[in-house]
């Protein structure tokens, strides 16, 4: 509930809860969405909160917020057929005392030594990772699919003609390396845009290490825009710069300019390799004087073939599905379980 689903602005997760329950609901499922009251959503609402916690302009604690949603989801639990969460690991105590089979997706990066304990406690709790690369630091968690994100195909545009500029979107934070953008711009000699959030934890990060690269001429600062944007800021590129330095989860900036026809140059990392297809919808590169050739080359890109890998890879209905499939596995998983204690 820090966001609304979608989110005014930037974030990812809310934004596929969205785009999964609209899908689901066109699809002919009943679904209820427990979300923040300022959510748009064709879905049963049940309002956590009336404003998203990140723009009511009140100090609050999100973690309260969220417990607070997740009894009332307890609550109501025999309800629903299946309930799908996308809290982790928050909800992990309640899930495994319910009698109702349920699916967790987990959207954040694995590497982090303390969850190696915490998924070796909670194998009844089934998981869908959003690539196969997130499964890489957690292999024996308890895995029931890899699916990953889509897009509503009316969502972006296709843009047929290439931009007069780079485009970089997302987060400013030392891993998403928002200063080796710059960097391959200012050597390619062609304008960036940057598009991007500063959350509070990295505003002294933005203010040391990035701040000083914006006075180039050649780099434009945007700020934090949302899906209205988008559209004419992604669809205006020549190519989409990814320079991440970290285990990158999934992506989402990524399908969203191949749904505008724009092929991206980005570093290897994470899920990268199976979203990029190299020569086709751009250049996955290993170090910066790759990236700066790979830019150089990447107006060559054929921008239909972004569009038609996205239409065959990364569309909402095709997400939909793939869950509404692991839903069944888990009901299936489920029925072979006994009781635990405390269920009911």
């Amino acid at each position: 509930m820090i966001e609304s689903v979608p989110p005014k602005w930037y974030g990812g997760t809310e934004r596929i809860v969205a785009f999964l329950s609209d899908e689901l609901v066109r699809k002919g499922h009943h679904v209820t969405l427990f979300a923040s009251g300022d959510s748009r959503t064709s879905a049963t609402l049940v309002a956590g909160c009336s404003t998203a916690l990140r723009l009511s302009g009140e100090r609050v604690e999100g973690i309260a917020a969220h417990l607070t949603m997740l009894e009332r989801v307890a609550e109501q639990a025999d309800d629903f057929d299946i309930i799908h969460f996308h809290t982790a690991p928050l909800h992990f105590p309640i899930a495994r005392r319910l009698s109702v089979p349920h699916v967790t997706t987990l959207h954040g990066r694995l590497d982090f030594s303390d969850l190696e304990e915490l998924f070796r406690e909670y194998t009844d709790v089934p998981l869908v990772s959003i690539s196969e690369a997130q499964r890489t630091p957690a292999r024996d968690a308890a895995w029931i699919a890899t699916v990953p994100h889509g897009l509503p195909p009316a969502l972006l545009r296709y843009h047929p003609e290439p931009g007069r500029y780079l485009a970089f979107l997302g987060r400013i934070s030392p891993e998403k390396r928002v200063d080796r953008a710059i960097a391959i711009a200012i050597a390619c000699g062609q304008p960036l845009r940057i598009a991007a959030k500063v959350d509070p934890a990295d505003r002294e990060y933005f203010a040391r290490e990035v701040q000083p690269l914006l006075d180039h001429p050649l780099v434009e600062f945007v700020g934090e825009i949302g899906d209205a944007q988008k559209d004419a800021f992604i669809g205006g590129a020549s190519a989409l710069l990814f320079p991440i330095d970290w285990p990158e989860p999934f992506g989402l900036v990524m399908i969203e300019a191949l749904a505008c026809g724009v092929p991206i140059v980005a570093f290897r990392g994470g899920s990268v390799p199976e979203v990029v297809e190299p020569g086709v919808t751009g250049f996955i590169v290993d170090n910066l004087e790759d990236a700066i050739e790979a830019t150089r080359r990447v107006r060559r890109l054929d921008r239909r073939q972004c569009r038609a890998a996205f239409d065959r890879r990364f569309t909402a209905s095709r997400m939909a599905s793939e869950y509404v499939s692991a839903y069944h596995r888990a009901i299936a998983r489920r029925r072979s379980l006994p009781l635990a204690a405390g269920e009911h």
